[in-house]
């Protein structure tokens, strides 16, 4: 059995909460544990399962979203709060127990409850319609906070006390209280339902707690998380997520077990990664999720006794773009990851070549997801092409100026600089779909972009060589920001040296497609199984 450990984290706490359906996805829910998820379920590789440590109410939503809804999971909170109920179930707020009198208004947004013309509560809805949080209010103050479970029951309440939250309680299907977690961190049991539950394969067990107060919710998670432990299999393997959250405890708890630590740049920085070596050393294998990762890791003398390699989280796949079907010729330019000063010099020689080719656009990525983002670029892209002599209108809204539209067309100013703002792999494939190029300055650069572009046969032109961008191939290495303009003609100046790089793209996609990780993957837990050590360091 291949357990999957993942670092789905809010903040750096021991929650998941689903989200309003109305607040925009400020980051991806997409990582490397979902994809290799989504690998193992869709092939058939071994068998394998979740261990969530997160408290997730909505668990089976995500999972559904991330088409994984079929995969076996275990959670650490069912187990503590004794759920036994597996499947979703419809609830409606009506079912509620609401006071007579009671009034309901409906806005846009959501649902609230007037008692005597007041407000007495207010309903939040999840992404499916289902209600997922209702807040109490006495006094135009937030007195009480339920948190409903998608299998149909109140999972968790939250009491305030001035505005301010006092404590929480985790509840069991019936109501009862299990844990209550107050402000300062430390956990109370139940006296009076003071077990918690451990399932398996092989029937239920009701364990009593050890203590009757913990100092932090991790000390409760550690005692239950061992008491399932102690029910695997000494030829189990544990594929963690290396995020900080959890490194600490699960390099206590998996000691004398195969572990393969994952690492994700976009969880887990490069410092991090650093900080974390004494807990990598202990694993059988390091799966990094790009070569200048696995670079950084073979440089570290005290991971030499555990193998490491490179499988990306994400697979290629041949899947031609538009870009060609299109009359201008849109550059993809990521900015998030830009210092200032390489911002205003990359900007200022876009903007030079954008006076040679009236049909080329530069698209402004980012996964700042803030409603504001927008404006705030456009208006530094505006400020740079200012200060440089270049129109400022070039970046704006194309919908800015509502008098532009009695100007004849030889005196209207084109929008040259747009944002795509995607936080979602969904919305950046459809973004990528029509570009006709890559400009990625960053170091290092966008993963997941770069993936697309190869799939797509779309040439990047880099800071840095990258395992999915060859020199001379499918893209060109900018050394001096100064011949940026000098790339660019390469590619949008006739067709000959894009078509070139568009094969050699696919080309290089074939040594990355799902076939090829699922090898991969075979023979990393193969030479575990075969290891005679169960872990490196223990």
């Amino acid at each position: 059995m291949l357990y999957f450990i993942p670092a789905w984290y809010q903040k750096n706490e021991w929650k998941e909460s689903e989200q309003f359906w109305y607040r925009r996805r400020m980051q991806t829910e997409t990582d490397d544990t979902v994809k290799q998820i989504q690998l193992f379920q869709r092939n058939s590789i071994c068998e394998h399962k979740i261990l969530l440590l997160s408290y997730a109410p909505n668990f089976r939503h995500f999972l559904h979203r991330q088409s994984a809804f079929r995969v076996p999971y275990w959670s650490v909170f069912d187990a503590i709060q004794e759920v036994r109920r597996k499947k979703q179930a419809i609830l409606s707020f009506h079912d509620l127990n609401w006071p007579k009198g009671i009034e309901f208004i409906y806005t846009p947004f959501s649902v609230l409850a007037l008692l005597n013309h007041e407000r007495y509560a207010q309903i939040e809805f999840g992404e499916y319609g289902n209600p997922i949080q209702v807040d109490l209010y006495r006094n135009g103050q937030i007195n009480r906070k339920n948190i409903y479970d998608d299998r149909g029951f109140v999972s968790c309440t939250s009491v305030y006390e001035n505005g301010r939250k006092s404590y929480e309680q985790y509840l069991t299907e019936k109501g009862i209280w299990k844990l209550c977690c107050f402000a300062d961190g430390h956990v109370v049991v139940n006296p009076r339902s003071n077990q918690y539950l451990i399932c398996t394969h092989k029937g239920e067990y009701q364990i009593s707690f050890s203590r009757n107060s913990y100092a932090s919710m991790e000390q409760v998670i550690e005692e239950v998380l061992i008491s399932y432990l102690q029910t695997t299999q000494d030829l189990d393997i544990f594929c963690v997520a290396a995020h900080v959250q959890h490194m600490n405890l699960l390099d206590r708890l998996l000691t004398g077990k195969r572990t393969i630590f994952s690492i994700f740049e976009n969880r887990i920085s490069r410092e991090n990664i650093r900080m974390a070596l004494h807990s990598l050393s202990h694993g059988n294998c390091i799966v990094t999720d790009s070569e200048d990762n696995l670079e950084i890791l073979l440089k570290q003398s005290n991971l030499k006794n555990v193998r490491k390699t490179n499988i990306p989280p994400y697979d290629t796949r041949m899947d031609h773009g538009i870009s060609q079907q299109l009359h201008v010729q849109k550059i993809l330019f990521p900015v998030d990851h830009l210092k200032t000063e390489e911002l205003k010099t990359a900007v200022k020689y876009l903007a030079s070549y954008l006076l040679e080719n009236h049909n080329a656009r530069v698209h402004l990525f980012t996964r700042n997801a803030e409603f504001n983002r927008e404006d705030i670029l456009l208006r530094q892209i505006r400020d740079i092409l200012n200060t440089n002599g270049y129109p400022a209108e070039w970046a704006r809204k194309e919908n800015m100026n509502k008098f532009e539209f009695l100007l004849d067309k030889e005196d209207q100013i084109p929008v040259l600089f747009i944002v795509e703002q995607c936080v979602d792999e969904l919305s950046v494939n459809k973004c990528v779909r029509e570009q006709r190029l890559l400009v990625d300055l960053a170091d290092p650069p966008d993963l997941f972009l770069q993936i697309s572009c190869v799939s797509m046969g779309i040439p990047q032109i880099l800071r840095i060589p990258t395992q999915y961008m060859r020199p001379g191939k499918n893209g060109r290495i900018n050394t001096e920001l100064s011949k940026l303009g000098e790339d660019l003609r390469y590619y949008l100046e006739g067709l000959s040296n894009w078509n070139y790089a568009m094969i050699q793209s696919y080309d290089v996609g074939k040594t990355h497609t799902a076939q090829y990780l699922i090898e991969q993957w075979k023979e990393v837990i193969t030479d575990i199984e075969n290891s005679k050590s169960v872990t490196v360091g223990s």
